[in-house]
């Protein structure tokens, strides 16, 4: 049966809304800017009307390679709707109506996608503009801007072609900005830009408004998957698959004349999180002009004088729009001859120490409470406060080398060669050095240097623009606006005002919190948040401090994760206690046995008789008994997870050729017979081989060494009144068999201690899970072991079948440019395939034996997503280096307060 026209109409998918159609939760469909824009206009703020086309139709026109059927007829409607609402047609009449087209994906990705404005100018409204506004120049000027967006966006020109015209046109001029060009100078730029187009495409520039419109949202469909959004994407981790929603609005103008103006507002201060009036204006200008830092801006508090009562109403909106969105809002405004217009408002990116300060001001405001608090940080910020900073008093001392001050947009200390490129900032990276990317101002093409580099530093621009936007969101070290320099790209220097010239390749640092920028290296110290982690720094040392120790205080509070050290020494040991470890989940006894103890294993390898073997293994017992004592006595009360000698042999020995040669050169007989050994235990997969279990089974007595050298030390311990609490934990098992052989001998070796010291150890016995076959056979495990202790470096190499050594010097690269990976594996936890194992373990494990205790010492441990992922799973802790044991105790409280 074939259906009506009525029921075809409402089971069609709705590809188009209007803003007073939409709210903020929305955003999945209407993207961010969108669903923000229609919020805004059902709050009664005055917001150009305008419509949203959905992801929903992006991800059609991506996947298909058209837009969907019904979408254009969609948008007729709706564009009819807004001709009628603002009594102009698109493009047409002595009135033309002008129309932007903005990107907005659910996520925001700052200039990394595509806008055009002024959609709608044609050789014929451009006159009927200029009546209307009574300003030729003004029409002009919007007319250039249309075909350099539209030739840049859509038409895929460089954007290079339409520059060098309009610097030839300032030259001719003797104009310092565009600003100061005449309308027949305007027109005539004109005319060179659709000669450009003409060329470069081999057609006109279209005359057609539908036809713009129609192209321009194709444009933006299609900038989802460009280079630099996918760069970006990548970077933050956003998924590729989301589309980008586009925002068809009603142009307001802010290049009308000196009472029209653009600019940016930030409820709160995004680079520090400090409370008042902040952002960037700029008059008689379009918001393009203040992102890419063209034109330098005045602060915005200059609107007071040049705009009283729109400066009063855009004060109010902010105070509105920050209590409803109950954070700190990123605003575009235009003014336009006196009339305040809301662009655009979203929840400001920010630096890491402006997240921790404004987490802690809201939620002594009442607009959200303490687990809310803890869901606006992150890990990864905490991290970036914990990075060095520059030395005050250093800072003070190279005053005389100081070459410029401009705009601190994005705090922390970088050093680094100045280079003037993208390409040579990434492949300088790539080589090892530290860089600092050097720019007039930043475009979205300079993406990938900006990640490449330690810190950006541009001549032109403010705290809203490109450079610093995208800086604070990879928490990036940025100084912006540092008007003194002069940047010469093609010779690759930067000039002081005084004539110094800086080349590419001499050292700089750059201050993202004062704007200083000093020629040479400044020494740099700790972070005060470190020095407050170490206990050096009292809790009020000053806000910032105040902030993460009130946030580390709610996340201890409302956590279940305990959080532990990977640490092999008493003095990582103790640092790991200061920085809040609960104990130790994983002490890699490897470690012990390098440097010049590696001649005793040597010793235990080359053994012929049991006397020998017993002879090297009790030189190696008083050392791992001292070594436990000390480690014990470090984390006094605590746990301490003591993994038993894991690595190949091969580590301890020396290289086959090497030994070789030397065998043939001096005929050393020590040599001869280590050579006999290597070449008896060389493995062509070493990482695969006699490890673990397997070599504490296949050298007689190691393992016993190794246990009892724990237990004494645990005795001893206890004797001089303190609190040991030692765990054995046995390596690589794929059986229960081998866990059980070994748990026999260990049991066995603890009683003999506790008799002859005359004390009661209680050592519990479990096994690191880092084989697929232990994990799928952790049930059967499980009746042996007292604890599991997923091992997820070594699982994950397992389980892919990588050596990670290999692949990430090889082909990762490859796999992440290609989307393969979101992220390395050995970074954030596989949920799908190494994950999948260890949720298999963990209810394979409890159901055998319920109350097992569960832990995770592979470096995942202190990966904020992967935190997440062993909370859900139901881990009892994590373990980690001690540098990111609070980065993994704020996301264990994270983790908490968002399930």
């Amino acid at each position: 049966m074939t259906p009506s026209p009525s029921a075809t109409a409402t089971t069609a998918t709705t590809y188009v809304y209007d803003f007073a159609e939409g709210h903020k939760g929305l955003v999945d469909l209407l993207g961010g800017k969108g669903a923000n824009l229609a919020e805004m206009t059902r709050l009664g703020l005055p917001v150009p009307p305008g419509f949203t086309i959905t992801t929903e139709a992006c991800r059609a026109y991506l996947r298909t390679g058209a837009e969907p059927d019904t979408l254009h007829a969609q948008v007729s409607a709706h564009l009819d709707a807004l001709e009628r609402r603002m009594g102009r047609r698109l493009g047409q009449g002595d009135d033309p109506l002008l129309v932007s087209v903005r990107s907005g994906a659910k996520f925001s990705m700052p200039g990394m996608m595509d806008t055009v404005l002024n959609i709608g100018l044609t050789d014929a409204s451009v006159t009927a503009l200029a009546r209307q506004a009574g300003d030729e120049r003004f029409a002009w000027d919007s007319y250039r801007r249309l075909i350099q967006m539209f030739g840049r966006t859509v038409l895929g020109i460089e954007g290079d072609a339409f520059e060098d015209l309009i610097d030839d046109a300032r030259r001719a001029a003797g104009a310092a900005t565009d600003v100061e060009l005449t309308a027949d100078q305007l027109r005539a730029l004109v005319e060179r830009f659709k000669d450009v187009v003409r060329v470069r495409t081999g057609r006109g520039f279209p005359q057609d408004p539908r036809e713009q419109l129609d192209l321009a949202v194709r444009a933006v469909f299609d900038s989802w998957n460009g280079d630099r959004a996918r760069l970006y994407r990548r970077q933050e981790r956003i998924p590729h698959d989301l589309g980008t929603a586009v925002s068809v609005v009603a142009m307001v103008f802010g290049n009308l004349g000196p009472d029209s103006g653009t600019g940016v507002a930030f409820t709160r201060d995004p680079a520090t999180g400090h409370q008042g009036v902040y952002g960037d204006y700029l008059a008689n200008a379009q918001g393009e002009d203040v992102v890419a830092g063209i034109r330098n801006t005045v602060p915005l508090a200059d609107l007071a004088t040049a705009d009283p009562a729109c400066y009063a109403q855009l004060l109010r909106t902010m105070e509105v729009l920050e209590n409803h969105y109950r954070d700190l809002c990123d605003i575009e405004f235009t003014i336009e001859r006196g009339t305040l217009w809301i662009l655009q408002t979203r929840v400001g990116k920010r630096t890491a120490a402006a997240a921790f300060r404004i987490a802690v001001q809201l939620l002594d405001q009442g607009l959200i409470d303490e687990r809310e608090a803890l869901r606006r940080v992150s890990g990864g910020q905490l991290a970036r406060l914990m990075f060095p900073r520059f030395a005050t008093e250093a800072a003070g001392d190279v005053a005389g080398e100081r070459l410029a001050t401009g705009i601190g947009a994005s705090p922390g200390a970088a050093v680094g060669a100045a280079v003037f490129d993208s390409a040579t900032a990434v492949a300088r990276a790539a080589a090892g050095e530290r860089v600092i990317l050097v720019r007039r101002e930043t475009n979205p093409d300079d993406l990938d240097g900006m990640l490449a580099a330690q810190g950006i530093l541009t001549a032109r621009g403010g705290k809203t623009s490109h450079a610093a936007v995208v800086a604070r969101g990879m928490g990036t070290t940025c100084v912006c606006g540092a008007e003194e320099l002069r940047v010469d790209p093609a010779a690759r220097t930067l000039t002081t005002a005084d004539g110094t010239v800086v080349a590419e390749g001499e050292v700089i640092s750059i201050d993202g919190t004062t704007g200083a920028v000093h020629r040479g290296e400044v020494p740099v110290v700790p972070s005060a948040v470190v020095e407050y982690f170490e206990g050096t720094a009292p809790a009020d040392t000053d806000d910032l401090v105040a902030a993460v120790d009130r946030l580390m205080t709610c996340a201890d509070r409302v956590r279940r994760l305990d959080v532990r050290a990977n640490a092999d020494t008493a003095d990582d040991a103790a640092r790991a206690r200061r920085f809040g470890a609960a104990g130790i989940g994983l002490c890699r006894t490897e470690h012990m046995f390098l440097g010049e103890r590696r001649t005793l294993v040597e010793r235990l390898i080359l053994a012929e008789s049991d006397d020998e073997r017993e002879a090297a293994l009790a030189a190696l017992l008083p050392l791992q008994r001292d070594d436990f004592t000390d480690l014990f006595a470090a984390m006094d009360g605590l746990p301490v997870t003591v993994r038993l000698l894991d690595p190949p042999l091969h580590e301890f020995l020396p290289d086959l050729t090497d030994l070789s040669v030397r065998v043939a050169l001096a005929h050393d007989v020590h040599d001869a017979r280590l050579l006999t050994a290597v070449r008896r235990l060389h493995e062509r997969n070493p990482m695969l081989g006699l490890r673990g279990v397997r070599l504490g089974l296949l050298v007689p007595g190691l393992f016993t060494m190794q246990v009892r050298a724990i237990a004494e030390a645990a005795a001893r311990r206890g004797a001089a009144g303190g609190a040991p609490r030692p765990e054995i934990m046995i390596p690589l098992v794929g059986t229960v068999q081998e866990l059980e052989i070994v748990r026999e001998e260990a049991e066995r070796v603890v009683a003999e201690v506790e008799r002859d010291h005359g004390t009661r150890l209680d050592i519990p016995l479990g096994t690191m899970i880092e084989l697929p076959r232990a994990a799928l056979t952790a049930g059967q495990i499980a009746e042996s072991a007292d604890f599991f202790s997923f091992g997820t470096n070594d699982l994950t190499q397992t389980v892919w079948g990588f050596s990670r050594d290999d692949v990430e010097a090889s082909f990762f690269g490859a796999y992440l440019e290609k989307g393969i990976f979101g992220v390395s594996p050995f970074e954030t936890i596989d949920a799908d395939g190494v994950g999948a194992l260890v949720t298999t373990a963990i209810a394979a494990g409890r159901a055998a034996r319920p109350g097992l205790k569960l832990g995770v010492c592979g470096e995942h441990g202190g990966d904020p997503e992967s935190v997440h992922f062993f909370h859900a799973a139901g881990l009892d802790y994590v373990s980690c280096s001690p540098f990111r044991i609070p980065i993994a105790r704020l996301e264990a409280g994270r983790a908490a307060a968002e399930g």
